[in-house]
C-alpha cells in the first residue's frame, strides 16, 4: 500500500488496473502460440479503438 493515501484510493486503482492487465495478459499457458498471437492482436485493436490511440509504425 505503498504511496496510497489511504486503503480505499488503492482499491480504486488496483480494480481498475486488474481489468486492464486481464485485458493484456492472456493465460498463455492454455494457448498455442498462435492463439496468443491473435488474442493480443484483438487486445490492442480493441484498446486502439476504445482509446482513439494512435500507434506509429
Amino acid at each position: 500500500m505503498q504511496r496510497f493515501k489511504s486503503p480505499e484510493q488503492a482499491q480504486r486503482f488496483l480494480s481498475a488496473h486488474a481489468m486492464i492487465y486481464g485485458h493484456f495478459r492472456p493465460r498463455r499457458h492454455l494457448m498455442t502460440a498462435d492463439q496468443y498471437r491473435r488474442s493480443r492482436d484483438k487486445a490492442f485493436r480493441i484498446w486502439q479503438q476504445e482509446t482513439c490511440a494512435r500507434t506509429t509504425v
